[in-house]
C-alpha cells in the first residue's frame, strides 16, 4: 500500500464529513464522481437527488450538532479504497460504505452504501 495515497484517501474522506456537516455539496461535488450512485436496501439516488436532499435537510453545524464522524476501517490496494465510515447525522446513525476509485491521478468517491442503525434496530 501506497502510504500517500492512503493520506489522500483519508483527506478525501474528511472533506466527505466536512461536506455532510456543512451541507456543503459543492464541496461534495468535488469528492463525488457524477454517476454516484447511493444505494440501501431497496433503494437508489443519484446524486443529484442526494445533493438536492442535502439541501433541503437542516445543516448540522448551523443545528449544533457535534462533528463525531469516524473511519472505522480504510483498505486502500493499489487505485481502490474501501472505507467503513461512522456518520452521525441529524438524529441517525449512518454507517456508510464507500467506494473510491484513483482516475487520472485524482482519487474520488464512486460509489455509497449506507445504513440507519437506528432505523434497522
Amino acid at each position: 500500500m501506497n502510504n500517500q495515497d492512503f493520506q489522500t484517501v483519508t483527506a478525501v474522506l474528511q472533506d466527505y464529513f466536512e461536506g455532510l456537516h456543512q451541507a456543503n455539496t459543492k464541496r461534495l461535488s468535488q469528492i463525488c464522481v457524477e454517476e454516484l450512485v447511493l444505494s440501501s436496501p431497496n433503494l437508489r439516488r443519484s446524486r443529484k437527488e442526494w445533493f438536492e436532499l442535502i439541501m433541503a435537510r437542516p445543516i448540522p453545524q448551523v443545528e449544533g450538532h457535534p462533528f463525531n464522524y469516524k473511519i472505522l476501517s480504510l483498505d486502500v490496494i493499489g487505485d481502490q479504497a474501501m472505507a467503513k465510515l461512522s456518520c452521525p447525522l441529524l438524529g441517525s446513525e449512518y454507517i456508510d460504505f464507500i467506494g473510491l476509485l484513483k482516475e487520472n491521478g485524482e482519487w474520488k468517491i464512486i460509489n455509497k452504501m449506507y445504513v440507519d442503525l437506528i432505523e434497522t434496530n
